[in-house]
């Protein structure tokens, strides 16, 4: 039985995962997206999420604690340089699974892993969804019933033409 196991060995020996989940952590920063299985992808959350929350402060002993995790210092400048920046006010939760179906070879299911900050198409979606405002058939049903009233302020500049004409 598996109880209290929460590692997923992925079928490798220790130093193996670690050097796997190392250079699929430095793909996800350097490109911002990748494609891997779903395993991976779950093994890789664990793994680069408390990375991130570690870039958020850019300090020397942060940036050490980082490089000896992903061993890339191209990795590390872009980790605290643009995504550690980005997602200061993010509370958790820096990445996301979307799953893409099987591949096509041993069947296994393929998913895309990407920084959530970074997908241009559903920030593009969650502007647009702040843009509308939400109304009920109620109030325009209100707005129907209430008669328009006719305001004076109409017909004054209508009554002050005529006068310009009559001098």
């Amino acid at each position: 039985m598996r109880h209290n196991k929460k590692v997923n060995h992925l079928g490798r020996t220790s130093s193996h995962r670690h050097a796997l989940l190392a250079n699929l952590a430095n793909s996800l920063i350097l490109h911002k997206r990748i494609t891997t299985t779903v395993a991976k992808a779950k093994a890789l959350r664990v793994y680069v999420e408390p990375l991130i929350t570690k870039a958020k402060e850019d300090t020397t002993h942060s940036r050490r604690t980082v490089f000896s995790y992903l061993k890339d210092k191209h990795a590390v400048s872009e980790l605290f340089r643009e995504v550690g920046t980005k997602v200061t006010d993010r509370p958790g939760g820096y990445t996301r699974i979307l799953k893409t179906g099987n591949r096509l070879g041993d069947n296994a299911e393929m998913c895309i892993i990407e920084l959530v900050d970074y997908n241009i198409n559903m920030l593009g979606a969650k502007a647009e969804k702040a843009k509308t405002a939400r109304r009920s058939r109620r109030a325009a049903a209100k707005k129907a019933e209430t008669p328009a009233v006719e305001t004076p302020a109409t017909d004054a500049p209508a009554a002050e033409a005529q006068e310009g004409q009559a001098e």
